[in-house]
């Protein structure tokens, strides 16, 4: 079933990368692909029907504290090879609306409590063994990071290699979010989400982790203690403009 028309000329939709949790009897966890004020897409696996009714947490580690709203599923997109599958989630309440507003204006429920200060800025290390995407991502991200906030919150991206470099970067250095690829030479991610969730300096540091594997890599990296966990195709872009958009001042 395809989304409204009518419902997206009116509620624009901004891409935003949030953690979903379902607080009310689901274990498992999910992600958004966008939001707008009337409502979000949710990327799942999940079986779920138009009509259902949701209750549902979004947050991001360290930035945003859980926000949880209620919705309906107004629309179903199945998984395709370029793209996966989720559903539309049209929100009805104005306190919830108030709540999805409050997100994007980002003046989330408990911002000063959660955004790095401003003379420490806010770090970001993406672990990745391609050069090639190295190469494309570099220029782009770091010019994201250097726009648009106005120079109140200084945002880095910083590249590592494999898992083991990326291991002695976190140590020498501080880093407020770590985005991983699951398979990489020398130190695969999951080794490195491992180490970093046992090294006590390290293990508080959110991770994100990127992967074209299936069901069972996305279970062992939740096991380990991945916060978010993304499916190729994914636009490091996306994150990094979610980042930029919790750290804005009011």
């Amino acid at each position: 079933m395809s989304p409204d028309p009518a419902d997206q000329r009116q509620h624009p939709r901004i891409p935003t990368i949030l953690r979903v949790d379902y607080p009310h009897g689901r274990p498992l966890r999910d992600v958004t692909e966008n939001l707008s004020a009337g409502g979000f897409f949710v990327q799942t696996e999940q079986l779920f029907v138009v009509g259902d009714e949701l209750r549902l947490a979004l947050s991001f580690p360290g930035l945003l504290d859980p926000v949880e709203v209620g919705g309906t599923v107004a629309w179903v997109r199945l998984a395709a090879p370029d793209q996966p599958g989720g559903v539309g989630i049209r929100v009805e309440s104005e306190q919830d609306r108030r709540r999805l507003g409050d997100i994007l204006s980002a003046a989330g429920p408990d911002d000063s409590a959660t955004t790095p200060s401003e003379q420490d800025g806010y770090r970001v290390l993406i672990v990745e063994d391609n050069p090639h995407i190295i190469e494309m991502y570099s220029y782009v991200l770091k010019k994201l990071a250097s726009n648009d906030l106005h120079g109140k919150v200084p945002l880095e991206v910083h590249f590592a290699p494999d898992g083991h470099h990326a291991l002695l970067r976190l140590r020498e250095d501080r880093f407020s979010l770590v985005m991983l690829d699951l398979y990489m030479p020398v130190m695969d991610g999951f080794a490195l989400v491992e180490r970093i969730r046992e090294e006590e300096a390290l293990k508080s540091i959110p991770v994100i982790a990127i992967s074209a594997g299936g069901k069972e890599a996305q279970d062992r990296a939740m096991q380990l203690g991945v916060d978010i966990y993304l499916r190729k195709p994914v636009r490091f872009v996306e994150v990094l403009e979610t980042v930029k958009q919790l750290l804005r001042i009011k």
